[in-house]
């Protein structure tokens, strides 16, 4: 790699930080081709504090107290952490004034629709990874999500 490259590259990495400061991003992938074998591929990213929603406190008492409290300081570490296969707005039902897919309590099987993320003006059906019971909704209906946001607990 010519220094000029690495100058390059490393002018092209903070732009992409600034792009993500600027409009108030977590994450930013991008793949940059110079050629048949040679590319950049760069993934910034800033953490950001974790929102935890006042309807979404109804998690059950667990056995271990440390635990609880671990589950809830980074739901996205918790087992059962439905997380967001995409940047995009969150829907809760399929339209305005529908039923929620489902709530706190709901027992889902595998497959069945949790929410909807829409990306791209595509509506995507976020389905239920496996059998269980909905024990937290950590996201608001119209919410903007990022990739890898914790979206449902399954218990």
């Amino acid at each position: 790699m010519t220094q000029n490259t690495r100058d390059a590259d490393v002018a092209f990495i903070q732009a992409l930080a600034e792009v993500l400061r600027e409009n108030d991003l977590t994450e930013v992938k991008v793949k940059r081709e110079y050629g048949e074998d040679d590319s950049l591929d760069v993934r910034v990213s800033r953490q950001q504090p974790q929102q935890v929603m006042a309807a979404a406190v109804a998690a059950p008492v667990a056995a271990a107290p440390a635990a609880a409290s671990a589950a809830s300081a980074d739901p996205a570490s918790d087992p059962g952490a439905v997380t967001s296969p995409m940047v995009g707005t969150i829907y809760l039902a399929a339209e305005p004034g529908a039923p929620a897919f489902v709530s706190v309590g709901t027992v889902v099987a595998e497959g069945d629709t949790l929410l909807i993320v829409e990306a791209m003006k595509t509506m995507n059906h976020i389905p239920a990874p496996r059998a269980g019971k909905v024990i937290r909704i950590l996201v608001d209906d119209g919410s903007a999500v990022e990739f890898g946001s914790p979206l449902v607990i399954l218990e």
